[in-house]
């Protein structure tokens, strides 16, 4: 691979108007694709094959117009203090609301609450139910003021009134800030790790190319493929962050290159040939670790995940040929201005040491002073057994929030408190019990056949005498006379543990009565398909995590050639995104930080976070490995010792991993300022994920373990050594088929003294 890759670099290289051009081609057709293409449409769920799933799909079917997409608004009312909502003037009041919320734009209907018996039993608070001709999305600002102007006036008369429904959630602003914020700081990251502006805007170029032929791919095949906006943002968020880091190390190794004293060319192509190589890999983790959110068998999440895992698929494309372009209209002015006078000045030497006008052993004079990843590298090795119990234990005492995680959906009930969803949220809970805001629908259907009104009455009267049900309403029956809706009122919220309880409870009946009535009985609603969401990922979470990991374990296995440094990289992800979802449970669910981080309202962890963490955190976790330890096994594979093996690998690669992981961590962080409670909670939890995982993981517990290893890191048992394919990831039979114009004179040099560096330090273990 490292050979293919090497003559793709130059290629791209020597041709880079030609490749510059078809990517801006590319993202301009693309583009214009989108710009014509329609809206995407809203955020769908469902969950083939799941009893609220089912139960829905026959309400669709059976009532159309009641399983409508319109949007919706509650709009709830209650009388001044001391008064009733049915005495007279506040009667008329709330007649004169009805009215005016009837002549809002795209209105379908507005419920009279004293014809819809929707007064509680007090007689302080009512509520009128409003329905639209369109979805939430689609409605206008003319429409949403219609509703405020109307609740403004009532309210002004000394009633307190609030809205819920999707009809009045606010519009979630999808990129709007937080990209941009992630690409400054990545400016800033980029200036101060290359100290050259033009080295620093390459991988920024590059990766808002990629990210924009994504999102815009995305948006253009939204309303074909059903892609809403949530889909484009996960796919924005990770391909930035992945388009940044990959050309980074590509930059980085053709600084290194260029450094040794290489020609632009040849840097360009051997920077391909081995960093290139770690991309390719490393892309294909972060892939399948997308891709396979496909086993869960939820539309939403494989099309996000998918969606993603295409977009990360475009930035190794760019990484692999553009950025080789792009360093080629640059040449060595990627380089740090002093850098390229100390190269100038190198090559000057040597000229006058050929010349006989300089003294031998002059010519490297300069500063030998070990870096920053050398120095931490050196002291890791020393102490590997305290560095290692240190970053077990201490990712281990972050991860302790994670066994008290409870997982639901977002609903009005976790909204911020000074929101008017979350006020008539609480006013409804108060007036007409706590499960009003989750009620659950039971159909009955007969098969066709007529008679569902009286099997839904034999239903509902069972369900009347189970435990933890506060209210059972008549059936509602289709025209047809074959299926039936029973709305079923629980006594407790929906997101509490007993409301689960009952709806378990209701399944278990089911079969009996649908014996006893010749029917079948299904139970929906947003509580039941919470529920059933929940089940459905806990059920699919550990065929994802084989999945996923075992074959993630094959690739890093072509990649290192060991049986162990994989299984390391495994068992370190572990821990890393444990101690994830212990923050993530500690600040969303627990409410600590939850000022500085944003948090509204602490409740429930959405239920697709933890599959999704470990989805997406895998894949950027073994980013990290791939880039990290091919240095050390490049290292090694060349002669170097273990020992001497980690800290080269620190020494070419510890700086930049650690500028990688400061730039995706920002570009996450930046999610964070979005009003959308799902991109809040995953930006945050990616972020810290990546500070774990880099930092924690990566850096100190790697080459811990490797120190105590030695040489069994390296270890393939022979049968398997030869059944693999030799990808050559650490470029080794690109160094033996290039020609000896292609490596400087100086090589062996620069070998000599790296090596006499490493070996003041003693391995631990050979």
């Amino acid at each position: 691979m490292a050979t293919f890759l090497y003559k793709l670099g130059r290629l791209s290289f020597r041709r880079r108007r030609y490749v510059a051009l078809l990517w801006v081609l590319l993202l301009g057709g693309i583009g214009y694709a989108s710009s014509a293409a329609p809206a995407p449409p809203a955020d769908s769920f469902s969950m083939p094959g799941t009893d609220s799933q089912k139960a829905f799909d026959l309400l669709d079917e059976r009532f159309p117009a009641a399983s409508a997409e319109g949007a919706t608004a509650r709009v709830v009312i209650r009388a001044p203090e001391g008064e009733k909502i049915t005495d007279p003037a506040a009667k008329a009041e709330v007649n004169q609301l009805v009215a005016a919320l009837g002549k809002g734009p795209q209105v379908a209907g507005v419920a009279d609450p004293y014809k819809a018996n929707a007064v509680s039993k007090d007689g302080t608070t009512a509520y009128a139910s409003v329905t639209y001709k369109v979805i939430s999305t689609e409605l206008t600002d003319k429409t949403r003021d219609a509703l405020t102007d109307a609740t403004d006036t009532t309210r002004a008369e000394g009633f307190t009134v609030e809205t819920g429904g999707d009809a009045v959630q606010a519009e979630q602003e999808m990129g709007g800030s937080a990209e941009l914020i992630g690409i400054a700081v990545s400016a800033v990251v980029l200036v101060i790790t290359f100290g050259s502006l033009i080295a620093a805007g390459l991988p920024l170029l590059t990766a808002i190319i990629g990210v924009g032929i994504g999102v815009s791919g995305i948006a253009a095949l939204g309303s074909v493929l059903n892609l809403s906006g949530t889909t484009s943002t996960l796919a924005m968020m990770i391909g930035l962050a992945v388009g940044i880091d990959y050309a980074l190390f590509i930059v980085s190794r053709y600084r290194a290159e260029i450094a040794e004293g290489r020609e632009p060319e040849e840097a360009a192509g051997r920077a391909t040939g081995t960093a290139g190589s770690a991309v390719v890999f490393a892309g294909l983790t972060v892939i399948v670790a997308l891709a396979g959110l496909s086993v869960v068998n939820i539309p939403m999440l494989t099309k996000m995940g998918l969606a993603a895992a295409a977009t990360v698929a475009i930035a190794v494309l760019i990484a692999l040929t553009m950025i080789p372009a792009l360093l080629g209209f640059a040449g060595k002015r990627a380089l740090r201005r002093k850098d390229r006078k100390n190269l100038k000045s190198r090559a000057d030497s040597k000229d006058s040491k050929d010349r006989g006008l300089t003294k031998p052993g002059a010519t490297h004079a300069q500063n030998t002073k070990p870096n920053l990843g050398t120095r931490w590298a050196r002291l890791v090795l020393r102490r590997p057994v305290t560095v290692l119990l240190i970053g077990v234990l201490g990712l281990g005492a972050v991860a302790i929030p994670a066994t008290s995680l409870e997982l639901g959906l977002p609903d009005e009930g976790t909204s911020a408190p000074d929101t008017t969803q979350r006020k008539a949220y609480d006013l409804l809970s108060e007036s007409f019990g706590a499960g009003f805001n989750g009620p659950l629908m039971v159909t009955v259907d007969t098969g066709g056949t007529k008679g569902a009104a009286a099997a839904a009455e034999t239903v509902g009267t069972s369900l009347a005498k189970v435990d933890g049900v506060a209210a059972v309403t008549p059936a509602s029956v289709n025209p047809a006379g074959d299926t039936a809706i029973i709305t079923v009122v629980p006594t407790t919220g929906p997101s509490d543990h007993k409301t689960e309880e009952l709806v378990k409870t209701i399944r278990s009946k089911a079969s009996g009565l649908e014996a006893d009535t010749k029917s079948d009985v299904l139970v929906t609603g947003q509580t039941a398909m919470t529920i059933d969401f929940s089940q459905t990922l806990d059920d699919a979470l550990l065929p994802y995590l084989g999945l996923v990991v075992g074959l993630a374990f094959l690739l890093l296995m072509l990649v290192f050639r060991s049986v162990l440094v994989p299984l390391k990289a495994a068992l370190g992800f572990l821990l890393s995104v444990a101690a994830a979802l212990g923050a993530v449970v500690a600040v969303f669910q627990w409410g600590w930080l939850a000022d500085i981080v944003g948090v509204d309202q602490p409740g429930p962890i959405m239920s697709m976070m933890p599959i999704f963490m470990i989805g997406v955190v895998f894949g950027l976790a073994m980013d990290y490995e791939v880039f990290l330890v091919t240095r050390m096994r490049e290292a090694y594979v060349h002669g170097a010792r273990p020992a001497e093996a980690v800290v080269t690998g620190f020494k070419h690669g510890g700086r930049v991993v650690g500028a990688a992981a400061v730039i995706m961590i920002s570009v996450f962080s930046g999610f964070i300022m979005e009003n959308d409670d799902m991109i809040k909670m995953m930006g945050f939890g990616l972020a810290i994920a990546v500070f774990f995982d880099a930092f924690v993981v990566r850096m100190a517990i790697v080459p811990a373990v490797l120190a105590l290893l030695g040489k069994s890191a390296w270890w393939l048992p022979r049968w398997l050594d030869k059944l693999l394919p030799n990808m050559d990831v650490e470029g080794e039979k690109l160094h033996k088929t290039l020609t000896p114009s292609s490596s400087p004179a100086a090589d062996g040099e620069h070998e000599d003294r790296d090596n006499d560096e490493d070996r003041e330090l003693e391995p631990v273990r050979n």
